[in-house]
């Protein structure tokens, strides 16, 4: 590596920002990050939304928060990206059923 840091060594990584749509699974989750396009011919801005599967080695994502992603080796099948921080906490969702426990 010549005295290089890993990091510097590795090249620029992409990142993205998203909200997190799934966290039902051990150490992944799902997020969704959205980008706005304008419509070639007409020129109406449109959404579009791609999910990402996420590694998340501490659990520590849940739905509803903002999350900062950063591209990574393979890691399964679907997992390229890997969680880097938490930006916001979304709202506490209690599933239906489940109120009396959380009480």
């Amino acid at each position: 590596m010549n005295g290089e840091t890993p990091e510097v060594s590795r090249g620029s990584r992409k990142k993205r920002t998203g909200r997190v749509v799934s966290d039902a699974s051990n150490k992944t989750i799902v997020v969704a990050v959205e980008r706005r396009v304008r419509h070639p011919l007409y020129g109406k801005v449109q959404r579009k939304v791609t999910k990402y599967h996420v590694h998340d080695e501490a659990n520590a994502a849940h739905i509803g928060d903002e999350v900062r992603i950063v591209e990574t080796r393979p890691l399964s099948k679907l997992k390229h990206w890997r969680l880097t921080e938490i930006v916001t906490r979304g709202a506490v969702e209690i599933p239906a059923g489940k109120e009396e426990a959380a009480i």
